[in-house]
C-alpha cells in the first residue's frame, strides 16, 4: 500500500539521522573520558583509538534498539501532528494496519541487534581484554610518550622525554626519577637511546648527564656526572585475560548453567526482544495532540526506554543473585511490557472507534 511504502522510506531516513546523532554523542562522551585517562597516564595515548573501537562495538546493540524506538515514534508522531493519521483512519484503516510496516522495518534491525548482542559484543569484549593484556606486557620503552610524564610497570621509576628525533631512535632531554637500593635518585641527560645486548637484553643508554642520589641536606648526598649510563629494561610476560561473563561466548554461557552466566544471558537475549517490543509500543505511544509540543513524546519515549532497560538490568541482577530463576527471568519483564502494549493498543483502538 501507499502508506506502507511512505512509512518505510520515512523510517529509514529518520533512523539514519537518529543513529548518527546517538552514536556521535556516545563516542564523544567516551573519547573525552579516554583522553582524560591518557593525559593522566592510566592508558597509553596510542591505545585511545583501539579502546574507542571496542566501546563502539559493545554499545551498538543498545543504540540500535533506541534508534528503532525513536524512529518509529517520531515518524508516527509527525503523522498525527500533520493530521495524516486522521485521514487514514477515516479511509477505513485501523491502528492495527500499522503493525505490518513497523514489523517490516523492525525485524531486520532486530535480527542485526540479536547477532551483535549474542555474537559480536562478547567477541569485542574478549578482544578488548586481549588488548589490555598486551598493553600490560609492554616494556618501559614502549610507554614513552614525548612531553608526557610516564611511570614504569614496576612503579619505581618516573620518566620524561622532551622530544624524539626524526629517526625515532634517539630521544632528547631525558628526566628519570627512580629508587635504587631504597635511595631516591634523579637523572637528567641530553640524549638517550635503546641498545640490545648479544644475549637479547635491552638497555636504555643515557648520554651526557648527571645523577643526583640521596636526599638533599644529608651527608650521603652525591652528584655524579656521566658520559654514558645504561639501565636494563625488564621484559614482562603478558598475563592471560581473565574470563568474565562479558567476554564469554553465548555458547559458553549456555553450557555452563551458573547464576552469573544465566544473568548475562538474560541481558543478551533481552536486548533484541526489548527492541522488537519497543518498536511496537511506539505505535500506541505516538498519539499526540496537534496543539502540543513534539518534544513531549520524545521525552516520554526516553523515560519508557530507560524504565524498560532498568527493569531488564534488575531482572539480570536478580538472576545473578539467585533470587529469580532463569526460566522466569528471561521473559518476565518482556511479558509485562507486552501486556502494557496490548492494553495501550486496545485503549487506543477504542478511542479511534469512538471518535468515528
Amino acid at each position: 500500500m501507499i502508506f506502507q511504502r511512505a512509512l518505510l522510506r520515512e523510517f529509514a531516513a529518520l533512523s539514519g539521522a537518529v543513529f548518527l546523532t546517538l552514536f556521535a554523542i556516545a563516542l564523544t562522551t567516551r573519547l573525552v573520558r579516554l583522553l582524560g585517562q591518557a593525559a593522566g597516564g592510566s592508558i597509553p595515548s596510542d591505545a585511545v583509538v583501539a579502546y574507542l573501537g571496542f566501546f563502539s562495538l559493545g554499545v551498538l546493540p543498545v543504540l540500535l534498539s533506541l534508534t528503532l524506538f525513536i524512529a518509529v515514534l517520531l515518524t508516527l508522531t509527525r503523522s498525527y501532528r500533520d493530521s495524516e493519521m486522521i485521514i487514514w483512519f477515516n479511509s477505513g484503516l485501523s491502528l492495527a494496519a500499522w503493525l505490518r510496516p513497523v514489523l517490516t522495518f523492525s525485524l531486520p534491525v532486530v535480527f542485526v541487534i540479536a547477532v551483535m548482542s549474542l555474537l559480536l559484543t562478547p567477541w569485542s569484549a574478549e578482544m578488548a581484554e586481549l588488548y589490555r593484556a598486551r598493553l600490560s606486557a609492554r616494556d618501559d620503552v614502549s610507554r614513552i610518550t614525548p612531553g608526557v610524564f610516564g611511570e614504569s610497570a614496576s612503579k619505581d621509576r618516573v620518566f620524561f622525554v622532551e622530544s624524539v628525533s626524526e629517526s625515532s631512535d634517539v630521544v632528547r632531554n631525558v628526566f628519570v626519577s627512580s629508587i635504587q637500593h631504597q635511595r631516591p635518585g634523579v637523572m637528567t641527560s641530553r640524549t638517550g637511546r635503546t641498545e640490545t645486548a648479544p644475549n637479547g637484553d635491552r638497555f636504555i643508554v643515557l648520554g651526557e648527564g648527571r645523577r643526583y642520589e640521596g636526599r638533599a641536606g644529608e651527608a650521603s648526598f652525591r652528584v655524579m656526572e656521566f658520559e654514558r649510563y645504561a639501565m636494563r629494561v625488564e621484559s614482562r610476560e603478558g598475563e592471560d585475560p581473565v574470563p568474565t561473563q562479558k567476554n564469554l561466548s553465548t555458547l559458553e554461557l549456555a553450557t555452563d548453567p551458573s547464576p552469573a552466566n544465566h544473568g548475562e544471558l538474560v541481558w543478551r537475549l533481552g536486548i533484541p526482544i526489548s527492541a522488537l517490543i519497543l518498536s511496537l509500543l511506539a505505535i500506541p505511544l505516538s498519539f499526540v495532540n496537534p496543539r502540543a509540543g513534539r518534544s513531549l513524546n520524545l521525552i516520554f519515549a526516553l523515560v519508557v526506554f530507560m524504565l524498560y532497560s532498568n527493569l531488564l538490568s534488575l531482572s539480570q541482577a536478580n538472576v545473578v543473585q539467585g533470587r529469580l530463576s532463569f526460566a522466569l527471568g528471561w521473559w518476565l519483564i518482556h511479558g509485562v511490557m507486552l501486556t502494557l502494549l496490548l492494553v495501550l493498543f486496545s485503549e487506543r483502538m477504542r478511542l479511534i472507534r469512538f471518535r468515528r
